[in-house]
């Protein structure tokens, strides 16, 4: 449902552009009203989902998968928010998206495993944030590689182990066996 309601904001802001430059001053007024429209359907939206997670499932999450997967939900609805509105509202918006993602970060960083889906998709969502909500590409890629990083780091050391693992064998071998 917000899915489909951010593509069609996207969508309507660009052929508001577009209109904008022709000069098309009927069309631009019927598209802000129609953009508007979208906007206050996601704001209705993302604020009863946000009241949900904040008031009944963080709060009584236990486990720690849980508690990282409502906490970057929460985060993700917020940004939501935060890409389409303008002035203390936006900043409020990336505040709480900021707020949610890092005490996410703070529990999946403790309790989850690297490699854990959730972990990897709070580390991609908290990057596009970075990205097109605060408008620091920088950020947003000095974050991805860290995580790929630590991520292949991870995931090697098992083939790092396997691959020296022939040769620890080979020198505790008898000399004669070797030949």
């Amino acid at each position: 449902m917000v899915g489909a309601r951010r593509a069609s904001w996207r969508i309507v802001s660009s052929i508001e552009q577009k209109e904008e430059t022709r000069g098309n001053a009927d069309h631009v007024s019927a598209i802000k009203g129609y953009r508007a429209k979208i906007e206050a359907e996601l704001s209705s939206i993302c604020g009863d989902i946000l009241d949900v997670l904040e008031q009944k499932l963080v709060p009584s999450a236990s486990a720690a998968e849980s508690k990282v997967f409502y906490l970057k939900m929460k985060g993700d609805y917020h940004r939501y928010l935060a890409e389409f509105r303008a002035g203390d509202d936006r900043k409020d918006s990336a505040e709480n998206t900021l707020s949610a993602y890092k005490a996410a970060q703070d529990i999946a960083t403790a309790e989850l495993p690297p490699t854990h889906p959730i972990r990897l998709g709070l580390a991609l969502n908290f990057s596009v944030f970075y990205y097109e909500i605060l408008n620091s590409p920088d950020q947003a890629c000095t974050l991805a590689k860290q995580w790929l990083s630590y991520q292949l780091s991870i995931l090697m050391r098992p083939a790092t182990i396997m691959i020296n693992q022939p040769a620890r064998n080979q020198q505790g071998l008898d000399p004669q066996m070797k030949n």
